[in-house]
């Protein structure tokens, strides 16, 4: 409010306009116009190739030290998983299925999901972060925000650029490039990049390193304009990553520990983990508590491949006829990702996904978006209408399998309660009806089935194709030469299609008929053998279910979306606006078969609960922008209400996805405990809310100074009375009580202030030379990493801080860097290590569980780590 309030100052005092020198004004297209971001009433921020080289930003992850609203990180795989968040809002896990809340467009084509962006992106002229719903100026709809990265264009003159850099880790990165005229009317670049470095995780049990880098990209363009009328590019690119990714250390911030509760209320009693234990107590079994070590003891033979083959063609065309420009993007794009997996991130071989080429995920994706925009009456309106056609085809084949250590570590963990389950162990978890004779004769026996899940799996195909069609507008109404309306509308229809093939071998959840057996049989024995023995099984986790069969499913949505915004020329690159935008992120089907399995129940879920509703929000925003010569300003207060907000929560074996909504009634504490279904709720509202502000700011106090800064407060919520999505069967919406905390929390991966700063000085030495001092930083508060907010997922706040220092002539450079100079650690993402402990009675496996339903826990977390301090030598040489 003190930015509007100055703005109107500066109005009312009549202070004649200042204009900006012409190099450092930043032009975007954030509206599909060549616009000056003061003059832009959307909330941008707008990082030039200048600062992108300052900052090392090669790929999208490393705007996070330039952009304190956005926040990019990846888990188990970084080819198939990176989450993006814009105000704390985006889409969780590795899951295909969900497009991403922050869309990414490069060059103007929209890339299938956010870990297809996660690469070498090449020379770069900009990247703009808009910050909102936006979906009247681009091809696809974004319910949180967008990414706009501008790569390098051809030239008329002839020139180029050679670099190279060497750095700890092993690390090599080679990029070259030329540009210049070919005859008369064309135009040409090509552009390439290869990077190599070894990775910072040490497995202990076969010497290499994970977590590597190894890619390439080649790009190249030819430009066609014969006219000032017509213009038009083409564009091929390809690139490879052949890398080994992600493996995740043991989190030990706490020390590994079971929970009980405390007697008579009291505090929790902990005592060493009980499956920390069990597995150093099994051959081959390695725990590693040292996080900070960067060590893991992983599976002997199991693999983390990450191959990636990625490449596409576009044709950008942009032609005037009179008063007219329309404009062309054509594309089509394909991404493929082969991967292995060791699953359970342990020395114990649990569960796997063997890195044969038989597991991957494909993307093929083909648009075509065209845009028509002028002036009428007399300038007054700038109108612009578009239409968008995009196809998608996704391939996921999954491949996961049960180990040869699964059956044992099963078996050790159920013997480990005693009781009926003392002589549990002799028989193992693959001979229960062994153990049943033992324990009551043949009758018993007949009435139960062995459950050797080692060796079984599953091999499931899903194809998902999507076809999106959309009809938009994008409309300036200038009122006065001060005063502007801009009106935007968006109709969109989306149909999705899936076909899949489930293939298990895997018996697990088998024993639940045998329970109904036993307790039929009526005996003492059968009934202690169904409670006591078996019907705990009913809470082990079944990664691999049994469900087989062909699902063939389809949804189709048509949407309305739109904006407007009203902007206020206080004086030049002095504006404010208010605004009011509607998003909407498309429904899908949540691609992995844990949606099709409740072990509670004898049948599996029908296909329709794969299904998951669209994503809206309704937006409102204040802006004010000032750019003058010495300075610039700009800051957005916001309020954000999304519906059916797409969660896909990782429960340690299966990816569920739910849309959370807010109830209009109080619903006491019923979403918070940990009973099932008692919660309905008919009259739904909003059920995540973000508001807050955000500052953009930069300094050029002298000629050789730039000082930029960005801080982001966002309060991004949950409601405090929240349902789920309706059950398949009962139509039943209650929240699951393993989400037990979401009701009135924080997001996860949302922290509440977010700051960016940079210092760049280029001080003259002698006539030519120009030396290089850049030092840039990022902060953010307390997060939790994990999607249903447990304790033990906490990150908090911590601070980084990248520097660069060098010399050149414009000419020639030579630059030395540092990421992460303070070598400071800290973890991307927190989870719950697969089949390595949990909770009693249902719950997670958490302290907040045990203090709160009086439940037990004993499970283990693992982390994936952020990246330690790298640096380096780069040389540059342009022609």
């Amino acid at each position: 409010m003190f930015a509007i309030a100055l703005l109107a100052a500066v109005g009312a005092a009549g202070v004649p306009d200042v204009a900006r020198d012409a190099e450092a004004e930043i032009l975007v297209t954030a509206t599909q116009r060549a616009t000056a971001l003061s003059d832009v009433p959307i909330a941008v921020t707008a990082i030039g190739a200048e600062a992108l080289r300052d900052g090392g930003v090669v790929d999208i992850r490393t705007l996070n030290m330039l952009a304190p609203s956005l926040l990019v990180s990846s888990s188990s795989n970084e080819a198939g998983g990176a989450g993006l968040r814009i105000r704390g809002i985006g889409t969780v896990g590795d899951n295909a299925g969900l497009e991403s809340s922050v869309a990414t467009f490069v060059d103007g084509v929209y890339r299938a999901r956010g870990a297809v962006a996660l690469t070498e992106l090449g020379p770069l002229e900009r990247i703009e972060v808009l910050r909102g719903p936006q979906g009247t100026l681009f091809g696809r709809n974004a319910s949180a925000g967008l990414i706009n990265i501008v790569t390098a264009q051809p030239s008329r003159t002839l020139g180029g650029f050679a670099e190279a850099s060497v750095g700890n880790y092993d690390y090599r990165r080679l990029s070259a490039g030329i540009t210049g005229p070919l005859g008369e009317h064309f135009s040409a670049r090509i552009d390439g990049v290869n990077l190599k470095r070894q990775g910072f995780i040490e497995d202990v049990v076969s010497g290499r390193h994970i977590n590597d880098r190894d890619r390439w990209l080649l790009r190249g363009k030819l430009r066609f304009e014969p006219d000032a009328s017509f213009a038009a590019t083409l564009t091929v690119d390809y690139a490879r990553r052949d890398e080994e990714c992600c493996a995740g250390v043991y989190n030990t911030v706490r020390d590994l520990r079971s929970s009980t509760p405390g007697a008579a209320g009291g505090s929790l009693v902990t005592a060493p983990s009980s499956i920390a234990a069990l597995i150093r107590a099994m051959p081959g079994g390695v725990v590693l508590e040292d996080s900070s070590a960067r060590k893991v003891a992983l599976s002997p033979g199991q693999s983390f491949r990450q191959d990636v083959t990625d490449g596409g063609i576009a044709l950008n065309a942009t032609k005037t006829l009179g008063g007219v420009t329309i404009d062309s993007i054509t594309a089509w794009r394909s991404n493929r990702f082969i991967r292995g997996q060791d699953a359970d991130f342990s020395s114990l071989d649990l569960i796997r996904r063997p890195s044969d080429g038989t597991g991957f995920i494909r993307f093929r994706n083909f648009s075509q978006e065209l845009r028509a925009r002028g002036e009428a009456f007399g300038g007054r309106l700038d109108w612009l209408v578009g239409g968008y056609w995009g196809e998608e085809r996704l391939t996921l084949q999954d491949n996961m399998a049960y180990g040869a250590d699964y059956d044992r570590l099963a078996s050790a963990r159920i013997g480990a309660l005693g009781g009926a389950f003392a002589a549990f162990p002799a028989y193992g978890f693959a001979n229960l009806s062994g153990f049943a004779r033992a324990y009551g004769g043949d009758a018993l026996a007949a009435a139960v089935r062995n459950v050797p899940l080692a060796g079984t799996g599953e091999l499931d195909r899903f194809r998902q194709h999507d076809s999106n069609q959309a009809l938009f507008t994008h409309d300036i109404v200038h009122v006065t030469d001060r005063l502007s309306l801009t009106l935007g509308a968006r109709y969109t229809r989306d149909r999705k299609t899936l076909d899949a093939d489930l293939s298990s071998t895997s018996g697990c959840g088998i024993y639940l008929d045998d329970i109904a057996r036993l307790r039929a049989l009526g005996t003492a024995s059968a009934v202690t053998l169904a409670n006591s023995v078996l019907a705990p099984l009913t809470g082990y986790p079944c990664n691999i279910n049994a469900v087989n069969g062909a699902i063939h499913e389809r949804r189709a949505e048509h949407r309305w979306s739109g904006t407007a915004a009203l902007g206020y020329r206080v004086a030049a690159g002095a504006n404010v606006y208010a605004s009011w935008s509607r998003g909407y992120k498309a429904g899908g089907f949540n691609l992995d078969r844990g949606g099709l399995f409740n072990t509670g129940r004898l049948l599996p879920l029908p296909a329709a609960s794969l299904g998951f509703a669209p994503e809206t929000v309704d937006a409102i925003e204040l802006g004010a922008k000032l750019h003058r010569r010495l300075f610039d300003v700009d800051v957005a207060l916001f309020h954000q209400r999304f519906r059916n907000f797409q969660l896909n929560s990782y429960t340690g074996t299966n990816f569920i996805v739910s849309n959370v909504q807010g109830c209009s009634a109080s619903l006491g504490s019923r979403d918070a405990d940990n009973i099932a279904a008692n919660s309905t709720c008919t009259d739904t509202k909003a059920g995540v809310i973000s508001k807050g502000v955000e500052v953009d700011a930069a300094l050029r106090p002298a000629a050789d100074w730039v000082l930029s800064g960005g801080f982001a407060y966002a309060d991004t919520r949950y409601a405090k009375d929240i349902v789920g999505s309706p059950d398949a069967l009962t139509g039943d919406n209650s929240l699951p009580p393993v989400l037990f905390l979401l009701p009135g929390a924080r997001l996860s991966n949302a922290p509440a202030y977010s700051a960016t700063g940079s210092v760049r000085w280029t001080p003259a030495i002698g006539d030519r030379l120009r030396a290089l001092a850049y030092v840039g930083g990022r902060y953010q508060s307390r997060i939790n990493t994990g999607s249903d907010l447990l304790a033990e997922k906490a990150q908090k706040g911590f601070g980084l801080v990248d520097a660069r220092i060098g010399i050149g002539d414009g000419q020639w450079s030579l630059e030395l860097w540092a990421q992460n100079l303070f070598n400071v650690q800290y973890k991307q993402v927190v989870f719950s290590e697969p089949l390595q402990g949990g909770g009693s009675g249902g719950m997670p496996g958490t302290a907040a569980a045990v203090t709160a339903f009086g439940t037990t826990s004993n499970q283990l977390f693992g982390a994936f780590l952020g990246e330690p301090r790298t640096w380096g030598l780069t040389a540059r040489k342009r022609f």
